[in-house]
């Protein structure tokens, strides 16, 4: 424990600072004791009479600092008391919550309620990625060429619009059996693939949000050309299920990300009242918890593409796996963290 350093005042100052300091110098080592105390240990050993004694020997503290300065007494005094009472400051003051507990708000509280804070920016996530599917539906019905503008080759692989039919089958069905070190790596591999580009989304929304929207419309559009092509082979509902199982949790994640660059973008174009650096900072509280959010999605839903996908063949299974985890994540984020004020027949 810090000791209350010696005076080295002026003469005459000897007996007013001495005076000053054997008033109140118990005080402060009681307070510099429970502070070392709940430094090292944490304030839940602290029992109730020491609460309150370190709450008011920090009132105390601050007084006694507050007019050491007014007299002019020693320095070396004054820096023993700025220190003390910035330390117990941290002490009284600072959350003392534990990362599981903080992790715990974030996922009830914090998460929930920046997604239901973000409605425009979230129709503009699903609104780019809803249109982009449509968007290369149609061209792909109009000209197949499409398809090898649009999908890069080794995203593509054998699907292609020259395949068969049966080669396209297995593409959906062909994954029975595989290893389970095997799973864990493609899995790995998606989630990496998918965190990439929902990263790219995510901060790119800092340039007007219109990057991000145009990423998200890519991704969309691939999705698009995709599907119609897996039609046009007669293969519609199967492949339906095949990216219901993953894609409910895949694609709300990108669209999420897109979400939480607008936020940033939308700062940046419509500032309001505010300077665009503070718009910006308000904004960037929800967009990073949205960020957040896109990420444990992602995780989900590498799981999901990475084992379900892979074991489970059943189409009807798929689909029923797939959107009742997204009812899962609509319930979570529509129901958890609301404030439940008590109506007035209750308080009756």
């Amino acid at each position: 424990m810090p000791s209350v350093p010696t005076q080295t005042p002026a003469p005459l100052d000897m007996l007013r600072s001495a005076r000053f300091r054997a008033e109140r110098e118990a005080q402060w080592r009681v307070l510099d004791q429970l502070v070392t105390r709940v430094e090292k240990r944490g304030v839940a050993t602290l029992n109730y009479d020491e609460v309150r004694s370190l709450t008011s020997g920090y009132r105390q503290a601050m007084n006694s600092l507050s007019v050491a300065r007014d007299i002019s007494l020693d320095k070396a005094l004054i820096s023993y008391l700025e220190s003390l009472c910035a330390r117990a400051y941290l002490v009284v003051y600072a959350p003392q919550e534990s990362v599981s507990g903080l992790i715990s708000r974030l996922l009830i509280r914090g998460i929930p309620q920046a997604v239901r804070r973000s409605y425009l920016p979230l129709f503009i996530g699903f609104f780019a990625l809803i249109l982009g599917v449509a968007v290369g539906y149609r061209l792909y019905l109009d000209d197949h060429s499409w398809f090898y503008a649009l999908v890069p080759a080794d995203l593509a692989g054998d699907r292609t619009p020259s395949a068969s039919a049966d080669l396209l089958r297995s593409t959906i069905y062909g994954n029975e059996g595989h290893a389970t070190d095997e799973l864990a790596a493609f899995m790995a591999y998606l989630f990496s693939h998918n965190t990439t580009i929902a990263v790219l989304i995510f901060t790119l929304g800092i340039f007007a949000a219109i990057p991000s929207f145009a990423l998200t419309f890519y991704n969309g559009m691939i999705l698009g050309v995709f599907f119609a092509m897996f039609s046009q082979h007669g293969l519609g509902y199967d492949v339906f299920a095949w990216l219901s199982i993953h894609g409910v949790t895949e694609l709300a994640a990108i669209a999420i990300a897109c979400a939480g660059g607008a936020r940033l973008g939308l700062a940046v174009l419509l500032p309001g009242a505010l300077r665009r650096r503070d718009a910006l900072r308000q904004q960037a509280h929800d967009a990073v918890k949205l960020a957040f959010l896109a990420a444990i999605m992602l995780i989900a839903a590498a799981f999901l593409e990475g084992f379900l996908r892979q074991t489970i063949q059943d189409p009807l299974w798929r689909i029923a796996i797939g959107w009742g985890v997204g009812a899962l994540w609509v319930a979570w984020l529509t129901l958890s963290g609301r404030d439940r004020t008590p109506s007035k027949e209750t308080e009756r």
